[in-house]
């Protein structure tokens, strides 16, 4: 069974309550569950891990690779554009990863169009709300990277 790894970075834990109009009403809480029960129907398992920290979220994905994990996804939050030690991280293992990010940030304030991260990952989701979290464990999961 394919074991999915999905990294949430910092504020992540205010959905629902951090600027509605942007990421919209769904909390962690409840993508995660959203998840789990896709994970289920997908027959993989996931761990879903949320910090606002940069080296927990390093210290997660250098786990990840020992634990077997057949992939990464990612939400590095406002590390997307200037944490070349999370890039780093991603680089380190043998992981396909896949950015995600709820908003198009493409769309947004000029500095949040630049993922230092992106060019370590196999692909980037953004815009999609967190339909791209399903997009992104469907393509891991159906895929063989």
């Amino acid at each position: 069974m394919k074991k999915i790894l999905i990294l949430n970075g910092p504020n992540l834990n205010r959905l629902g309550k951090r600027e509605p109009n942007i990421y919209g009403s769904e909390t962690l809480a409840d993508l995660q569950a959203s998840l789990e029960k896709l994970a289920s129907q997908l027959a993989c398992e996931i761990a879903f891990k949320q910090s606002n920290h940069e080296g927990e979220i390093i210290d997660l994905i250098h786990k990840a690779e020992d634990r077997e994990y057949a992939g990464l996804i990612i939400n590095p939050g406002a590390f997307t554009h200037y944490s070349y030690a999370i890039r780093d991280a991603i680089a380190s293992v043998s992981l396909p990863t896949i950015e995600v990010h709820i908003s198009n940030v493409h769309a947004r304030e000029p500095f949040r169009h630049q993922s230092v991260i992106s060019p370590v990952t196999i692909g980037q989701i953004v815009g999609l709300g967190t339909k791209g979290y399903k997009l992104a464990l469907l393509s891991l999961v159906k895929e063989d990277f």
